[in-house]
């Protein structure tokens, strides 16, 4: 059984790392799930060099918030979008899980297009510069659930091309079906996989599309060589770095809270698989970010 000590590390925030010199953006973030506030994330994530977050929504009341987030602050860009997890839950009026908008009258269809065509609108805006997370979770949804959430990929990927933004993509378990449906609908002019999870032979595929590959937390564990093995193989002109925070905290601090400020962890880690000089890397990277998200 766990001690109070060892409790209490894990609910402690880790320390802060050491600066980086060249300034780099945290791609992937989930800024309302975090403790504190939007100005202290801010402002301890400025003080080791990540000067920029994508604040990513999850379903609608996620995506006001982004939105609502990035009008507020400069350095902070929204990502609006339902979960892959989330479009079979309004289609069937579940209301627990990932969507916190409360009890929900019985979904349907008709509730999955009334939820994107609110994501549709917050797409448009000027502050949004990406439509995602969305795409494929075969790991929390079963069969049953796997039509909506291809639908809603499918839509989102019209939305992005549709308003100029780039599609951030949730890939987990799907990797044959995420490929197929953005060859089918044609994935638009910036693609995103966040948290990238396929190995070196799936890299290759997605740089020959042109995809960005966005690395967490979870390319220091200990299990993920696949990973590590994809970002060797990739370009260097399409990598992206995130915390996708609070989760995937890198190590040495796995299992404690994640924040933007940890950046440097990965990006140093990144480095030492590429056997790159930390300031070439967090320079790409920064290059990268905007260029993805266009700004």
């Amino acid at each position: 059984m766990p001690s109070n000590a060892d409790r209490a590390d894990k609910n402690t925030a880790p320390p802060l790392p050491q600066p980086l010199r060249v300034p780099v953006a945290d791609s992937h973030t989930h800024l309302d799930m975090q403790s504190g506030t939007v100005e202290e994330g801010l402002a301890k994530a400025a003080s080791v060099g990540v000067t920029t977050v994508v604040q990513v929504g999850c379903d609608v009341r996620g995506s006001h918030w982004a939105a609502e987030t990035a009008a507020t602050y400069d350095n902070v860009h929204a990502a609006v979008a339902l979960h892959p997890n989330e479009a079979p839950r309004i289609v069937h009026g579940d209301p627990d899980g990932w969507s916190r908008q409360g009890a929900r009258e019985p979904g349907g269809t008709a509730a999955l297009d009334e939820a994107l065509a609110e994501i549709d609108r917050l797409a448009a805006l000027p502050h949004v510069k990406a439509v995602g997370e969305t795409g494929l979770d075969h790991f929390r949804t079963g069969e049953d659930g796997k039509e909506a959430q291809e639908a809603s990929f499918r839509a989102h990927i019209e939305m992005a091309k549709r308003h100029g933004k780039a599609l951030v993509i949730h890939d987990r378990d799907a990797h044959a079906d995420v490929l197929r449906v953005l060859k089918e609908e044609g994935a638009p002019e910036r693609t995103v996989f966040h948290c990238y999870s396929g190995d070196a032979e799936m890299a290759e595929v997605c740089a020959r599309a042109g995809y960005f590959l966005s690395f967490a937390g979870n390319v220091t564990f200990k299990n993920a060589q696949n990973l590590r093995d994809a970002l060797a193989v990739a370009p260097l002109e399409l990598l992206l770095v995130e915390t996708d925070a609070p989760f995937l905290t890198p190590a040495p601090y796995r299992g404690r809270p994640n924040a933007p400020y940890l950046v440097p962890v990965t990006v140093r880690a990144m480095a030492a698989v590429r056997g790159l000089d930390e300031d070439a890397l967090a320079t790409a990277l920064g290059a990268n970010t905007a260029r993805a998200f266009g700004y």
